[in-house]
């Protein structure tokens, strides 16, 4: 397309945005430009030229028309390719269920990231023992299947560990996310997914963990013991609590004035970080296990290396 860009008020180095005439032939394109002192008539953008009107050029010589978002746009457009050709080709989008309790701050960054594109994976169900939490809220706003486990005590709702297998099966589920989740993991569940689910949780496992270290119990035992560190630990689950495999983690300073919320809104935010990033990798297929049973991260930009 040929676009003319029209300019008035000639100023050295100045910015401005060019004023647009009232009626033109031709498709205009009005950009935030600056000058610069070398005399050039042509501005080259991408694969675009632009020119000064030759009427309001008249006889003057026309400096080098730059436009100041053009290194802006190049860039995001080679980052855009870039991270395109990182993502393995061939790999179709994995399909995962998230289970929580309470809030689900990590299951709705993980929705996030699923919906932008940096996770190549779509949420198809989430799991929950309390179908009014602000987790599940989240989930039926955003048109996700919500599913009960455990059954309650009188019988009347939820599922069996067998029917929640099946039914995230029917979901065509692939791996599973714990975000928050209180229940143990029945053993139906494991065996049906080997090495395909992944527990957070907010300590250096595996230190400050197994049941009842959960939430801000956790916190408050940390800061209780004197550790100087706390943080993010992601792990594959087994049929114990905080016992499978460990595959990232996160270091945070525990601070000589931190209360247990300070720590743990200070672990949260890398929660958030963390978990998109393994999610991430593994919807790539990048985690890869050494022969003595332990997981690892690909790199995406080296494949030589590992994490």
């Amino acid at each position: 397309m040929d676009s003319r860009c029209f300019i008035s008020d000639f100023r050295s180095n100045s910015v401005f945005s060019p004023p647009v005439p009232k009626a033109l032939n031709k498709p205009f394109l009005a950009l935030p430009c600056c000058w610069s002192a070398r005399a050039h008539r042509w501005l080259y953008f991408e694969d675009a030229q632009f020119s000064a009107s030759p009427r309001t050029r008249k006889s003057r010589f026309l400096p080098n028309l730059e436009c100041i978002n053009i290194r802006a746009s190049r860039e995001s457009i080679k980052n855009s390719a870039e991270e395109k050709k990182k993502k393995k080709p061939g790999v179709a989008k994995k399909k995962l269920a998230v289970f929580v309790s309470g809030g689900g701050s990590n299951f709705k960054s993980i929705h996030e990231a699923c919906v932008e594109g940096s996770v190549h994976g779509e949420i198809v169900a989430l799991v929950t023992n309390k179908t009014d939490c602000g987790g599940a809220e989240y989930a039926r706003n955003k048109d996700i299947p919500v599913l009960q486990f455990p059954r309650t005590k009188d019988g009347a709702d939820g599922l069996s560990p067998t029917s929640l297998v099946d039914a995230l099966r029917n979901f065509e589920v692939e791996f599973v996310l714990l975000a928050g989740f209180l229940k143990l993991i029945p053993v139906e569940l494991i065996r049906a997914y080997p090495r395909a689910i992944l527990n957070i949780h907010p300590s250096l496992l595996p230190a400050f963990g197994g049941k009842g270290y959960y939430g801000m119990k956790v916190h408050k035992a940390v800061i209780s013991s004197g550790a100087r560190y706390s943080g993010p630990t992601i792990h594959f689950v087994d049929e114990h609590y905080d016992t499978g495999r460990i595959l990232a983690q996160m270091v945070v300073p525990v601070l000589s004035t931190d209360s247990p919320e300070d720590l743990a809104a200070r672990v949260l935010k890398e929660e958030h970080k963390l978990y998109k990033e393994v999610v991430a990798a593994l919807c790539e297929e990048r985690i890869v296990w050494r022969e003595d049973g332990v997981p690892l991260i690909q790199s995406r930009q080296d494949p030589n290396h590992f994490c």
